[in-house]
């Protein structure tokens, strides 16, 4: 048995006696507590403010990261930056003010090919530019006439307009076409509508925030938001006719084509034309500029077409082989001079070679329309020709383009005047215009 046991006692020694501690000076019995513990209350202190949770009990402050403002650093340009956090509040705001003025547009025609008669539809939009009933569209979406060696597409046999908020389909008819510009005029007989608000878009700046409006794919008054990619894009037709367009990556989809392009204000700035799809193509899309447009909807309504300067012609464009070949130099060849027109007045004939419109030179028939389109009827134009090897100036006063009834176009694109019948490929190679509608 063990005569200790935990208290150290014994028999013999009983309770061992305890050695009487040393007395203490007063540094290490006050000052050095005191000096520690102030310097452990700084430590936790320390610890407690580093701490996002503890710091805001402790001083009441918020611990969420503050949102940083963008609207004050400028950047080199001195273009001022903008924080762009509401840009979903701006994006539902236009959508709801734009939608009453867009429709939705079903065309129907026949299709007549070697596997016999048929009926098809296509779809497109349009935009409410009045109250009582006039809404712009694009051409190709009401003329659906075209041909080629396996089928021919009569003019549309039905037009059918769907407004937004409303199962009723309204009987539409067609005011006026414009290939030219592709452009076209219908109307529904209905009042109270809601016009769209036309901005300017003269003013478009690239980086500007667009929406596109429409129905693409039989969709619905769907909508599609990005960028102003480019102004003044020089985009080309099947028919060989060029356009200054708007360029965006706004989604822009079989069906939405006569729908509108606006800005952050709600406002159209752009009817959508075509898009490019393709291997490495992506967010490609064209708008024909709002402000391009005003005068040809006008005359559309009041004469039922667009009354152009023209000249007379129909010639065909010196290219560099045939430059190379016989030494001639670029420009138009003359092939035709249409009777009582201008050209004939001033004399030009056939065989001449056109190299300027008012000094500036031009090499095909579309640049030869571009410069004359910005002239007005009864103008009087310089043309410099080539005859006989001698260069000579020709004055012609611009005369009204005639309109002539079902009238059958071979090559617009060697006339100096718009295609007056719908912009179809005559061949089954595909074109820009075949990627869209």
């Amino acid at each position: 048995m063990n005569n200790e046991n935990e208290f150290n006692y014994s028999v013999d020694q009983q309770f061992k006696q305890a050695t009487p501690p040393k007395k203490s000076g007063f540094g290490k019995t006050v000052f050095v507590p005191f000096l520690s513990g102030i310097v452990g209350a700084s430590l936790v202190i320390g610890i407690c403010f580093g701490v996002p949770s503890v710091k805001s009990t402790l001083i009441g402050e918020s611990s969420k990261t503050p949102t940083t403002s963008y609207s004050t650093p400028q950047n080199s340009n001195n273009t001022t930056l903008k924080n762009v956090s509401h840009s979903s509040d701006v994006a539902v705001e236009v959508a709801s003010s734009v939608l009453p003025s867009i429709v939705g547009i079903e065309v129907t025609y026949n299709v007549n090919s070697w596997f016999g008669n048929s009926q098809a539809s296509a779809t497109g939009s349009g935009v409410i530019i009045s109250e009582d009933g006039y809404i712009i569209t694009n051409n190709h979406v009401v003329s659906t006439g075209g041909s080629s060696s396996y089928y021919a597409i009569t003019e549309a046999t039905g037009l059918k307009v769907k407004l937004y908020g409303d199962d009723t389909e309204y009987e539409a008819k067609i005011i006026g076409t414009d290939a030219y510009t592709d452009l076209a005029v219908i109307k529904i007989e209905k009042n109270g509508l809601t016009p769209a608000v036309l901005g300017d878009s003269d003013k478009l700046q690239v980086g500007e925030f667009v929406m596109a409006l429409g129905n693409p794919l039989g969709m619905d008054f769907s909508v599609t938001a990005g960028i102003v990619s480019a102004v003044n894009r020089e985009v080309s037709g099947s028919d060989g006719t060029t356009y200054l367009a708007i360029q965006t990556d706004a989604a822009i989809n079989s069906g939405n084509s006569g729908g509108a392009l606006v800005n952050s204000n709600g406002e159209v700035i752009g009817i959508n034309n075509l898009k490019l799809s393709g291997t490495g193509i992506e967010g490609i899309g064209f708008a024909i500029p709002i402000n391009s447009t005003t005068d040809v909807v006008s005359q559309l309504i009041e004469y039922k077409t667009v009354k152009r300067p023209y000249i007379g012609i129909a010639g065909q464009a010196i290219d560099e082989s045939i430059t190379e070949i016989y030494g001639l130099p670029a420009g138009i060849s003359v092939q035709t001079v249409e009777e009582n027109s201008p050209a004939q007045k001033a004399g030009i004939q056939k065989g001449d070679i056109i190299t300027k419109i008012e000094g500036q030179e031009v090499k095909t028939v579309s640049e030869l329309n571009k410069i004359k389109y910005t002239y007005k009827i009864g103008d009087t134009v310089t043309l410099t020709i080539l005859r006989n090897g001698q260069e000579q100036e020709i004055k012609i006063t611009l005369g009204e383009e005639p309109v002539e009834e079902n009238k059958e176009s071979s090559n617009t694109s060697n006339q100096d005047k718009p295609n007056e019948t719908p912009s179809q490929p005559q061949n089954n190679t595909p074109s820009i215009w075949d990627l869209f509608r």
